[in-house]
């Protein structure tokens, strides 16, 4: 992360981490603190960079496969946890809360209505100005976003009513797998980022794209950097993008973004960092 701040200029790491990890598979229960510290080791490395941190519980809206408010774990359980990690980061400006990675197969109105609680819990357990991202369904994909989560997420507000700190959530790949292949076959903007881009504004949103990347292939090097410049044409309506992914990752993985020492993949200084460093 020093590098990527110190080297790049980057200034947003999203860190996942798993809901059974956080509590030692006890649903309800307290944060373990041996697994909470851990994690929280990285949280504080990333944090002292100066950078915006997204704390991203990463489970898909379940535990153990049950869905969140819709026969899985309640929405107390949901608002539990996040009570409890607004309360360790309530005085930390740049910690950005990420309710929940890609959601998915799952009914819209009521998830709403347990991210709303999520939401609650953490104005009410003192993180009253930190911005909280929104995750839809169809595993949070930008195209359709605004017809398939947007409307539901729409009833989400703060306390006073307003939703200046709630950021919709979205992410994007542009291979033909999801994610999966190394080659990048379309840019993305037409046919699913423009129309949401335009329906941010129109209702007065903004978003963040949490999720993106390709593999280190020219195609990728021209789709992804495409991708990023229509973000950065339209920082009205969005408010940055995050790079999957690097870190830990062997350096076989096929979208990795993992320097070598402090020589950054391709695509990340021509797209992930070049289009961050040298906006139009």
């Amino acid at each position: 992360m020093q590098h990527f701040v110190n080297d790049d200029k980057l200034n947003l790491f999203r860190l996942p981490v798993g809901w059974q990890y956080l509590v030692n598979h006890d649903l309800g229960g307290a944060l373990d603190q041996t697994f909470f510290s851990t994690y929280d080791q990285i949280m504080q490395a990333c944090l002292a960079t100066g950078a915006h941190c997204i704390l991203d519980v990463h489970n898909y809206a379940r535990w153990n496969g049950g869905i969140i408010g819709q026969g899985g774990p309640s929405n107390d359980d949901f608002g539990n946890l996040w009570a409890q990690l607004a309360q360790k980061y309530a005085s930390q400006g740049n910690v950005i809360f990420g309710l929940m990675n890609e959601p998915h197969d799952l009914d819209m109105t009521t998830w709403a209505a347990s991210v709303q609680q999520a939401v609650y819990a953490i104005r009410d357990n003192g993180a009253t100005t930190q911005m909280i991202l929104l995750p839809g369904t169809n595993y949070d994909a930008v195209g359709g976003f605004q017809s398939n989560s947007a409307p539901a997420l729409s009833s989400v507000q703060d306390y006073d009513g307003t939703h200046n700190k709630l950021i919709y959530e979205a992410h994007q790949y542009l291979d033909g797998g999801g994610g999966t292949a190394t080659e990048c076959d379309t840019n993305g903007v037409e046919y699913t980022l423009a129309p949401l881009t335009t329906y941010l504004r129109s209702v007065g949103r903004q978003g963040m794209l949490t999720e993106t990347g390709g593999g280190n292939t020219a195609s990728c090097y021209t789709d992804v950097c495409a991708e990023l410049s229509h973000l950065n044409y339209n920082s009205d309506v969005w408010l940055g993008w995050v790079g999957w992914a690097a870190g830990s990752f062997d350096g076989s993985y096929n979208l990795t973004e993992t320097p070598n020492g402090n020589q950054d993949t391709t695509l990340v200084s021509y797209c992930i960092a070049g289009k961050f460093d040298n906006p139009p």
